[in-house]
């Protein structure tokens, strides 16, 4: 072999060892979170009705629990499908602490830019949280990112938006929907890009956010869960159950433009925390 076919062939050997070894990790350079990321996300469309339990794109998280300010372990009974619709479930657990069980739905792959859009209806008692969100972080051995649709059940007229950049959070936002979110489906969406996110209800445009913006690719994630210690935010829950939350469907449209490495897939957690709603 020559030697200008030798050197080329280091050459691409080195570039390939440093696109696999750089694979979902971001190059945050200060607070810049434009700075330059090589996103291992799916860029596919995923189109998701809930006509059972897909394991090829879907995860029921089973039996851990989160712990503060989750006061439930999530158990795969407690996520059930009929009629085309996913149902979470939010009941008593007066075998184990914490002594409740509630439902988590998250995707097996990771998504980046683009748009996310989910049809849904929160459940409503004072102190529990219904949401939708996408969130990686260290049980995914990356930075905590996460982009947040969250539906307070103390009132179920507004909505919480929130996003967290490497661990960084305090962006929440109140919307005034103008109805009662759990008296019926409704569309909420945001759209990711490399320099804004912007959310949206029944397809008009709430809040949109463009300072220190998440980068990371994360799972597209639904759960229902009672709060503890967090009265201030939540209310103090008052043990009423069962309750439920109800998903028609899910879909994510990837971004014009958006990186498009081979798509990557990790093992779900065993256990442990994951910290992946908002805490004020």
């Amino acid at each position: 072999m020559s030697a200008n076919k030798t050197v080329l062939l280091l050459a691409i050997l080195i570039v390939s060892a440093v696109f696999v070894l750089g694979c979902g990790l971001s190059n945050r350079q200060g607070d810049d979170s434009s700075a330059a990321t090589i996103n291992c996300a799916v860029t596919t469309a995923l189109d998701a009705s809930f006509d059972g339990y897909d394991t090829a794109v879907w995860l029921k998280s089973d039996g851990w629990s989160n712990g503060r300010p989750f006061d439930c372990t999530w158990r795969a009974s407690q996520v059930t499908f009929s009629g085309g619709i996913m149902r979470l479930a939010l009941e008593n657990d007066s075998k184990h602490h914490p002594p409740y069980k509630s439902g988590e739905y998250r995707s097996n792959d990771f998504y980046g830019y683009g748009l996310y859009e989910v049809r849904m209806k929160p459940a409503s008692n004072i102190g529990i949280v219904s949401s939708f969100f996408t969130y990686t972080g260290p049980s995914d051995n990356n930075p905590w990112d996460e982009i947040d649709i969250e539906f307070l059940g103390k009132d179920t007229t507004q909505v919480q938006l929130n996003y967290y950049t490497d661990g960084t959070g305090g962006h929440e936002v109140l919307i005034n929907l103008g109805f009662d979110a759990s008296a019926a489906y409704h569309t909420y969406a945001f759209d990711w890009e490399p320099g804004s996110i912007t959310w949206y209800v029944d397809g008009n445009p709430v809040h949109t956010a463009t300072a220190n913006l998440p980068v990371t690719p994360g799972r597209i994630m639904m759960n229902l869960w009672p709060g503890t210690g967090v009265s201030s935010w939540l209310g103090d829950y008052d043990g009423t159950v069962p309750l439920y939350a109800y998903y028609d469907w899910v879909k994510y449209t990837p971004a014009a433009g958006t990186p498009s490495p081979t798509p990557t897939s990790t093992p779900p957690p065993s256990g442990g925390t994951t910290n992946s709603i908002t805490i004020p």
